[in-house]
């Protein structure tokens, strides 16, 4: 891997500072090569107290960098990157948007230069390294992608996708961590009902989620083939499964997903 020497990350909320942690977990990146700046500096004290470097002023953070993320709301991208646009370098740069709904045309447009431009959609899980992270690009652009992927590689699984299936990756991996571990949360809630302490029924549903996580990645069978391994003629898992399917399981989280994906047309129409 060509070795990144600074990252800056440009409007580090929550997931900017997820990504944070995760570059700081990994052998490539140490806080003190990665910089997040925000309006407010006082939001990024924790942070900060973890050797990361933090600042209010874009342009000197974006020119001491080679990759720069820029992980602000849809409704403020314009604002922020007229607020850099200058100081980035198409000899040096590579800029990373997480902005939901942005397209690369459009931030080519807002910038004006042909600065290589990475899509990605992570997730908070990027904090621990277990992200689903997809990621896209113009096919003039296909080396500074790779050079993306390789990091976001160390941060979880990736998957290069279409531009055109960005969105839809936010629904799906970004909303749907949220999804998940609501599951995992109504799985424990159930285990507490049959007789376990809280602490107890939580971590039985999650490493029980992991465990069925797990399975479906590292095996090239699907998930119903698992399902059939557990369920037996007239047992007690089958009859869970079915009560599932009686009370909408499966379908509500269908249309959670969904939902989600069309709230970002909506939320860009507005």
């Amino acid at each position: 891997m060509n070795t990144i020497n600074k990252i800056t990350i440009i409007g580090a909320g929550n997931l900017g500072q997820a990504i944070a942690h995760g570059l700081g977990k990994t052998d490539l990146f140490s806080p003190g090569n990665i910089t997040l700046t925000r309006r407010t500096l006082s939001e990024l004290t924790q942070i900060s107290d973890s050797g990361f470097n933090v600042s209010n002023d874009n342009a000197s953070a974006i020119n001491e960098s080679d990759i720069v993320i820029i992980s602000v709301g849809p409704q403020d991208a314009e604002k922020v990157l007229n607020s850099f646009k200058d100081n980035l370098n198409p000899e040096k740069h590579i800029l990373v948007s997480t902005m939901t709904g942005i397209s690369i045309d459009l931030i080519q447009s807002i910038i004006g230069k042909q600065i290589p431009i990475v899509r990605i959609m992570p997730n908070t899980a990027v904090s621990i390294c277990e992200s689903m992270t997809c990621l896209a690009a113009l096919d003039e652009h296909l080396e500074s992608l790779k050079k993306v992927k390789e990091i976001f590689d160390l941060l979880g699984q990736t998957l290069v996708v279409k531009e055109s299936l960005i969105a839809p990756a936010t629904a799906l991996c970004g909303s749907g961590l949220a999804f998940f571990l609501r599951a995992v949360r109504a799985a424990s809630q159930g285990g507490t009902e049959i007789g376990f302490h809280a602490e107890e029924a939580i971590l039985l549903a999650a490493q029980t989620a992991r465990g069925a996580a797990s399975l479906t990645i590292n095996s090239d069978m699907h998930p119903e083939s698992e399902i059939d391994k557990v369920t037996t003629p007239k047992g007690i898992t089958i009859s869970g499964l079915n009560e599932m399917e009686h009370q909408g399981f499966s379908s509500a989280m269908i249309k959670a997903i969904v939902t989600s994906a069309n709230k970002i047309d909506d939320l860009l129409n507005n």
